[in-house]
């Protein structure tokens, strides 16, 4: 039975794999930490103790990768709770990254809409921010 979401994998060329990294630290607040000494390149995205984006490098590609790297097919988006919703609109102005605003009256809930460097939709989400 499922209980929780443990994370999620982005599999990406190691110049994009980067980038994804570097957007998740540096404008969302993740942060690196412990991985297991794996074969190939990557990192664990943390949010606090809890390592919930991991990175790996797609060193070769099988037949059927390169379609999935020109999609996310019907992988939509990620979603994340989230604080501070001032700061993170001027954390995202200030690297220059778009995003629509929604807001949820009956959830009491601000959420922003933005894409990561890889094409991955991004949902983050502010509770009682209204």
């Amino acid at each position: 039975m499922i209980t929780a979401i443990n994370h999620i994998n982005i599999k990406a060329p190691s110049d994009l794999l980067e980038r994804v990294r570097d957007f998740y630290c540096s404008v969302l607040g993740l942060h690196t930490g412990h991985r297991p000494a794996f074969q190939s390149h990557g990192y664990w995205l943390y949010a606090g103790d809890s390592s919930i984006i991991h990175l790996s490098e797609a060193t070769v590609l099988s037949a059927g990768d390169s379609d999935i790297i020109a999609t996310t097919g019907y992988f939509n988006h990620i979603a994340f709770s989230c604080q501070d919703l001032a700061q993170t609109k001027d954390q995202l102005e200030l690297f220059g990254i778009s995003y629509t605003v929604n807001t949820v009256p009956e959830t009491q809930q601000v959420q922003l809409f933005l894409t990561d460097p890889s094409g991955l939709g991004v949902e983050l989400n502010f509770a009682q921010a209204i």
